[in-house]
C-alpha cells in the first residue's frame, strides 16, 4: 500500500531543489531546479521509477529527438505536491501514475472508443511540456533541462500536465503501481484491446522483455480460460527471442514454444511459425524494436486473418519493405499500439483491481529492486539482458 503520509512539506508555488540524474556517458546526479507547476499541470514527488528500454533507446541517440541535457525516466509513480490553475480532478496528496500518452477526455479521439491517440495533445517525443514548449527544470547555474516523454522520472520531483496523469487506489504498492505507467500497461493492452486475443487463438512474440512477457500474461487472461489456459493444447504460445534463458522466465507467463533465431540454421523464423500453427499465428507482437522483426512478425502471421501488432520503439526513420502485392493479396492486418491501445484515465484503474484481485500478477515482472543511486547499475543489467523490469526506490 502505498504511503500517503509521504513528506512532501510546503513547498507550493516555489521552486524546489532536489536530485536528478541527467542523462550522459554514465547517467550523472546533480541538483536541480524543478518550477512551480502552470496551468493544467502538476508537480509530483515520485516515489518509485522503473527502467524500460525506450530509455535506453533515446539516451543513445545523438540525433534528434534525442537531445541533452535531458532528465530521463518515464515510468513512475509518486503524490501530487501541488497542483497547477485548472487542475480539479486531483489535489495535493493524491497518488498517483504518470503516462506518456495523453488522455485530455475532452477531443474527438479521446473520447471515442476506438483510439487512445489524443489529438488535443498528440503523442511526440518533446523536450517540453505539452502545452507549451517551456521546460520545468533548470541546472543550479539556470540553464535548461529538457523533458523527456512529458514524464521525466529520474528526479525526485516532476511537472506532468494533467493529462498525462491518472489517479491510483492507494492499496497498490509504489513498487508494483510504476509498472503500469509503460511496459507492463502496454503488453496487456495489446492483447487486451488492440488484438483482442480470443480463446483458443495461436499467439507469436518477438521479444521477451516486460511488454512481451505482458502480452502472454495477458493472452490467458482474456481468453477466460484462466487456471486451465496453460493446459490448453490446442493453442500455442510462442517466444521468439536470442537470449535462451527467458524460455524459463516465460512459461511462468504462459509461454508453450521458444524459438531462438540464431539456432534456425537454414530456415527463417516466420517459416517455423507457420509450420508450428499450420498456416501462421493468428496474432503476432513486435516488442523490440526493429523493423526486421516487424516484417519477420508479419510474415508470421496467418493469411486472411492473421494481426500483427508493433510494440517496440525502433530507431527514428526506421523503415519496413512490404510489397503492395503481399499486403493486397495477404489478407492480413498490420498495426501499431501506443500504450496498447490503453485509455490511462480509464483503463489502468481496471488493471489495478485485476491486480488487487490477484488476477494480474505485477510482482513476477520485478527482477530487480535498487535505490535511485544505483541507476547506472540498473542500466547496465537491462543493456546486458540480465533484468526484465528493475524498479528504483527514491527514498
Amino acid at each position: 500500500m502505498a504511503d500517503m503520509n509521504t513528506s512532501i512539506g510546503n513547498t507550493e508555488r516555489k521552486p524546489i531543489r532536489c536530485k536528478a540524474r541527467k542523462a550522459g556517458q554514465p547517467l550523472v546526479i546533480e541538483e536541480v531546479i524543478v518550477a512551480p507547476p502552470k496551468a493544467y499541470e502538476v508537480r509530483i514527488k515520485i516515489l518509485c521509477t522503473s527502467l524500460c528500454y525506450s530509455d535506453i533507446t533515446f539516451w543513445k541517440l545523438k540525433d534528434p529527438p534525442g537531445c541533452f541535457p535531458r532528465i530521463m525516466g518515464h515510468e513512475a509513480v509518486g503524490i501530487v505536491e501541488s497542483v497547477g490553475e485548472g487542475v480539479d480532478e486531483i489535489m495535493k496528496g493524491d497518488y498517483v501514475v504518470p503516462v506518456f500518452i495523453a488522455d485530455c477526455g475532452e477531443c474527438k479521439d479521446c473520447k471515442s472508443s476506438k483510439s487512445n491517440l489524443c489529438s488535443k495533445l498528440p503523442f511526440k517525443v518533446s523536450p517540453w511540456m505539452p502545452r507549451e514548449e517551456t521546460s520545468r527544470f533548470t541546472d543550479l547555474k539556470g540553464e535548461t533541462l529538457f523533458h523527456f516523454l512529458f514524464v521525466s522520472s529520474f528526479c525526485e520531483y516532476t511537472v506532468v500536465d494533467i493529462a498525462h496523469l491518472t489517479k491510483l487506489h492507494p492499496q497498490i504498492p509504489p513498487n508494483r503501481a510504476c509498472l503500469l505507467s509503460c511496459g507492463v500497461s502496454t503488453g496487456i493492452g495489446a492483447a487486451w484491446k488492440t488484438a483482442n486475443v480470443e480463446p483458443g487463438s495461436s499467439v507469436a512474440i518477438f521479444g521477451m522483455g516486460a511488454i512481451g512477457l505482458a502480452v502472454y500474461y495477458d493472452f490467458y487472461w482474456t481468453s477466460k480460460v484462466a487456471e486451465g489456459a496453460r493446459l490448453c493444447g490446442a493453442t500455442k504460445i510462442i517466444a521468439v527471442d536470442v537470449n535462451p534463458d527467458k524460455f524459463e522466465i516465460g512459461k511462468k507467463f504462459g509461454v508453450t514454444d521458444f524459438i531462438n533465431p540464431k539456432s534456425c540454421e537454414d530456415k527463417s523464423v516466420s517459416q517455423i511459425i507457420c509450420e508450428m500453427t499450420d498456416g501462421g499465428a493468428d496474432y503476432c507482437f513486435e516488442c523490440v524494436g526493429m523493423s526486421t522483426l516487424v516484417e519477420e512478425a508479419y510474415a508470421s502471421c496467418r493469411k486472411g486473418w492473421g494481426k500483427t501488432v508493433v510494440l517496440g520503439v525502433d530507431k527514428p526513420g526506421s523503415q519496413l519493405s512490404l510489397t503492395s502485392a503481399n499486403v493486397l493479396c495477404s489478407g492480413k492486418t498490420l498495426t501499431g499500439a501506443l500504450f496498447g491501445g490503453l485509455k490511462a484515465k480509464s483503463d489502468i484503474p481496471i488493471l489495478v483491481k485485476r491486480y488487487l484481485d490477484k488476477e494480474v500478477r505485477l510482482d513476477d515482472f520485478v527482477s530487480h529492486e535498487m535505490k535511485f543511486d544505483e541507476i547506472n547499475k540498473a542500466f547496465n543489467l537491462l543493456i546486458e539482458g540480465k533484468c526484465l523490469r528493475c524498479v528504483l526506490w527514491m527514498d
